[in-house]
């Protein structure tokens, strides 16, 4: 979910360059840039359920929840059996529907997970979009702008 914000955005890329079959939800505006980062499919979150277009036996075998509220609880929906939910905003129920699961994620960064994500960066299968960027002398507008909601991409601090 939120496939055009900015962990989403770097979501799909990471999963595509991985060799994963993704689906993103995004606002329709959104949905050629998300496609361009590796969605197979878009779901436009304002005129369709994605527990509609997704699901039963052939369900997804992990959703990344970016959303948060009911979008979490309709996520469990779409696993397929043995389906994990995780989600960078709220810890969701341990478990779901035919033996799926839920894991709270908090993003740990160590030596060897960012070696290869700058494995992916060198090859080019992996272009973090860039929302905007700020000096560092304006780092309180940058704090700003990650509250705003329906951001494409990261914002940056730029130390000189």
């Amino acid at each position: 979910h939120g496939g055009a914000g900015g962990v989403g955005a770097f979501a799909v890329q990471v999963a595509a360059a991985l060799g994963a079959s993704v689906t993103a939800t995004a606002a329709a505006r959104d949905a050629d840039f998300v496609r361009g980062l590796g969605a197979e499919r878009v779901i436009d979150y304002a005129a369709e359920r994605f527990e509609e277009r997704l699901g039963g036996a052939d369900g997804a075998d992990l959703v990344l929840d970016t959303v948060g509220g009911d979008t979490q609880t309709r996520s469990w929906q779409v696993l397929g059996p043995g389906g994990v939910l995780v989600s960078v905003v709220a810890p969701p129920a341990e478990s779901g529907p035919g033996g799926a699961r839920g894991v709270f994620f908090v993003v740990e960064p160590d030596r060897a997970g960012l070696e290869e994500l700058s494995k992916l960066v060198a090859a080019g299968r992996l272009d973090p979009p860039v929302a905007q960027v700020f000096p560092l002398a304006r780092t309180a507008d940058a704090y700003q702008e990650l509250g705003r909601p329906h951001r494409r991409g990261k914002v940056v601090l730029k130390v000189s």
